[in-house]
């Protein structure tokens, strides 16, 4: 961890007051309960299921779509911490099938639920299509699984949200927003909590983490100069994860507490820390096409090209944000978490139109992001989506 600290400009990690005080009190919670993570192959979903495991649960079920991960995932556990006496499984399933429902089925029986599953890209909205399949993930499947658990009699239900859910611009911050209120819906049956966090620093597929694929690959580091983010490490993420998950109240949302030790840094600025600290030094092109060219002959000098622009796609947010001076915080229960305070709020007519209309377009199998986009607007006025006409897809 302590590399990347550095790489994203940091000297100590956020959370380790609250983790130390509480440590107890987690370690008793979690190696007297029965646990399923949803998604758990994941960046996210791996941290916190090793934050899980370390602890000793007497039961611990991962589920994700990508065998190959959770066969890491595995690799991972047992090469850190090895065994335990718990029931510890993972199963290769997609949450949105008949598989995954003849398994809760079969078992069911947990007192937690942690939906880690996302589509977190915001180039997610770049076609219709995949567009339909986020709203499917982020938010059908969570209603799906959180009804599941109501049904089992889950104890607490936890699902990972995100800065960008408080004042959306991109169709990914408004679909994790949505979700919010569809949890709030089902906190009526069932304690949840939930969570907003900064970019997890070099989780996978992030631009980050494209970083090291570009160094192994032989390819030029291409990043935007303008666009400055808060990071957390993978390891924080499953820390903050797991401290709402069992210390959060029925509708808390938790998130870092900003200060001296969370400072936003730009994607430029970590390109040039993660080049010098593998001992090259960053040569800045004026093109993509120079860059590409000068990776041929720069690396055998002991140099790298890099090329910095502005940003142009689509959904990039101006600002950082964790919540919104329309939500209440309690600042006081945690030194390093700060809590939003959610009573039981939502409309239920727009969240049944919301999902009529979208059951309504699978039906005909015909729909467009326009109208993904305003039916978006309709659940959330506040929801200012930022169209330019050009997805990250169109960069290098």
């Amino acid at each position: 961890m302590t590399n990347t600290l550095k790489l994203i400009g940091r000297e100590k990690p956020l959370f380790s007051s609250d983790i130390s005080d509480n440590g107890l009190a987690l370690l008793q919670a979690v190696s007297q309960s029965r646990f399923l993570v949803l998604g758990g192959a994941g960046s996210i979903g791996q941290a916190v299921t090793k934050e899980i495991f370390k602890r000793s649960p007497l039961k611990l079920h991962v589920v994700d779509l990508s065998e190959n991960n959770l066969a890491e995932l595995v690799r991972d556990i047992r090469s850190s911490y090895g065994y335990i006496q718990g029931d510890f499984q993972t199963f290769a399933l997609d949450i949105n099938s008949i598989e995954y429902d003849a398994l809760i089925a079969f078992d069911g029986q947990y007192d937690y639920v942690l939906n880690l599953s996302a589509l977190k890209h915001v180039r997610s909205e770049k076609d219709p299509f995949t567009l339909m399949r986020l709203v499917d993930v982020n938010v059908l499947n969570t209603d799906k699984t959180i009804e599941q658990s109501i049904a089992s009699g889950v104890k607490k239900y936890f699902c990972v949200s995100t800065d960008k859910a408080a004042n959306p611009v991109n169709m990914m911050g408004a679909s994790k927003r949505i979700m919010e209120m569809f949890l709030m819906r089902r906190s009526k049956d069932i304690n949840i909590s939930t969570a907003r966090f900064a970019n997890v620093a070099f989780s996978d597929g992030s631009l980050l983490h494209s970083f090291r694929q570009r160094l192994s690959k032989q390819q030029p580091i291409v990043a935007p100069n303008d666009i400055r983010r808060y990071f957390v490490t993978a390891k924080e993420s499953g820390e903050l994860c797991l401290m709402s998950c069992i210390f959060g109240d029925n509708r808390d949302i938790f998130f870092p507490k900003l200060d001296e030790s969370l400072h936003l840094i730009s994607f430029a600025d970590i390109a040039k820390r993660f080049l010098i600290a593998q001992g090259y030094q960053p040569i800045e092109c004026q093109s993509e096409e120079e860059s590409r060219t000068l990776v041929k002959s720069l690396p055998a000098l002991g140099k790298w090209p890099c090329y910095f622009s502005a940003s142009d796609t689509s959904g990039e947010k101006d600002i950082e944000e964790f919540f919104t001076d329309r939500e209440t915080l309690d600042m006081e229960r945690f030194k390093e978490l700060g809590i939003i305070k959610n009573t039981l709020q939502y409309e239920q007519a727009l969240l049944e139109q919301f999902t009529s209309e979208i059951q309504s377009m699978k039906n005909k199998k015909a729909w467009d992001k326009a109208q993904l986009v305003t039916l978006f607007q309709q659940v959330l006025p506040e929801f200012g989506h930022k169209e330019t006409g050009k997805s990250l897809d169109e960069k290098m």
